[in-house]
């Protein structure tokens, strides 16, 4: 589903590029990685999901060159194939859950299909949610609703970014559970990335950055 090779990012007035290792993953299967502030886990995250060019090196993405498209054909792709979840959550403030959910499917190219809304926010206990406005949640309601709007297309890619920095153990566990819950029932492949230290033992797969990747 994701290969990526030789990858390095030159920032502007940066004095050296970032160099990350090669990373692949196929359907069905996850990947963590790890890195303190300033290893570039969040360029890296933005490179894989389309969101910067490399200076060097490659993205695939389901066999395809995703990195040397076109920005918005890039764009078009990520909204197809990719869901993001993303350390603080962005909602339309004036709509409500389930509209915001059927916005996400839209932009992706399918149908506001309110079936396949409810089904998910069932998934992740949010079914009584649907008419809520997204500012009247609570913080874990509104984690929930993002990794609903993030699979609510069926994407094959599933990014995840710093989704347990702020939590307590117990909730830790929730979340990775319902990633890895949403992840399998579409057969999608999970990456997360963050700088938590605990789910180097909850996942069995992980990659470790550095400054000198």
């Amino acid at each position: 589903m994701l290969k990526t090779e030789g990858l390095r990012y030159q920032y502007q007035g940066g004095d050296a590029a970032l160099a990350f290792p090669d990373l692949r993953l196929d359907k069905g299967e996850e990947l963590l990685l790890l890195g303190a502030s300033g290893t570039g886990k969040t360029t890296l995250l933005h490179l894989v999901a389309g969101m910067r060019t490399p200076t060097a090196g490659t993205v695939e993405l389901a066999g395809s060159a995703f990195s040397t498209l076109p920005t918005a054909e890039r764009d078009r792709t990520r909204g197809k194939h990719m869901g993001m979840v993303f350390q603080t959550a962005h909602f339309v403030r004036s709509l409500t859950v389930g509209e915001n959910l059927a916005l996400a499917r839209s932009l992706a190219g399918c149908s506001p299909d309110e079936a396949a809304i409810k089904t998910v926010l069932g998934d992740l206990g949010l079914a009584h949610k649907w008419d809520a406005r997204v500012d009247a949640l609570s913080v874990g309601e509104q984690q929930r609703v993002s990794i609903a709007r993030a699979v609510v297309h069926g994407p094959g890619l599933i990014l995840a970014d710093e989704p347990t920095s702020a939590l307590d153990d117990a909730n830790t566990d929730a979340v990775l559970t319902l990633l890895r819950g949403q992840a399998d029932r579409t057969g999608a492949a999970l990456l997360i990335v963050t700088h938590d230290q605990r789910l180097k033992d909850r996942m069995s797969q992980h990659v470790a950055l550095n400054p000198t990747s």
